[in-house]
């Protein structure tokens, strides 16, 4: 038995939407636990101060649009050459896009759901290349309690991570044959810049309803970090198909 299930050492990890919020953090602690880290955003100014705070050495950041690179699975083969397979994979880039049901357009839900739902298909089926990923490796999406739950203002949200935990199930099923774990996790509200957005359209009080909902309070970036840890690592070698709750007891 391995001494510590839970360590990272030696696995190389491609974290997206690493410039800020969640990505951010889990990319941070997983380097912490012994992980070659690739970063993977938008943002390159924003990625340089991610990959400025990480521990050890060998990581390397990727500039990438989702949803202007048509060719994801050739640009991951690519990478995955230049650099080394990966162990796993965590998709923390996403939005939110709070719009009450009478001002969203059809272009405001087609965004929504091409950012959250179109971009973890397109890594799904380019992580699962011959040299690209390694035996045993680990997918993570991020989702949301409220792919369970609903919110004023959060439609298109709460839908597109309902497609998610549904992608999660159905990937981790055809994928178990190459020995590759698909999960999600489904944080409650985390204290990050999409909360400043929601309470900016919502209000203070409507935020502070919110948070009363939480009965551990809102949670932080690295918990959810924490989570993500757990899933990329052999501890969680029998665990495939489930999105992993981390809500502060939102649903309970």
């Amino acid at each position: 038995m391995q001494l510590n299930p839970f360590s990272l050492a030696d696995k190389h990890i491609l974290v997206t939407g690493a410039s800020s919020g969640i990505g951010r953090e889990v990319a941070i602690w997983i380097s912490k636990q012994g992980a070659r880290v690739t970063l993977v955003a938008r943002d390159v100014s924003r990625l340089e101060t991610t990959l400025g705070l990480l521990e050890g050495n060998q990581h390397n950041l990727e500039v990438v649009d989702f949803l202007a690179d048509t060719d994801i699975s050739q640009w991951l083969k690519t990478v995955a050459k230049n650099s080394a397979p990966f162990d796993g994979l965590v998709h923390a880039a996403g939005v939110q896009m709070p719009m009450p049901i009478r001002a969203t357009s059809l272009a405001h839900w087609e965004k929504i759901m091409s950012t959250n739902v179109t971009s973890g298909f397109s890594l799904i089926k380019a992580f699962r290349q011959k040299g690209v990923c390694n035996p045993a490796s680990s997918i993570v999406l991020i989702s949301s309690v409220m792919a369970q739950a609903g919110e004023s203002a959060l439609l298109g949200y709460c839908a597109s991570k309902g497609a998610v935990e549904g992608m999660v199930r159905a990937a981790a099923v055809e994928l178990a044959r190459e020995g590759i774990r698909v999960n999600a996790i489904a944080p409650g509200v985390v204290q990050t810049e999409l909360v400043d957005t929601l309470e900016s359209l919502v209000g203070a009080d409507s935020m502070k309803s919110i948070e009363e909902r939480h009965p551990l309070g809102f949670g932080k970036a690295e918990d959810v970090a924490y989570a993500a840890n757990y899933l990329l690592s052999p501890a969680s070698k029998w665990v495939t198909g489930t999105a992993l709750v981390v809500d502060g007891g939102y649903l309970a």
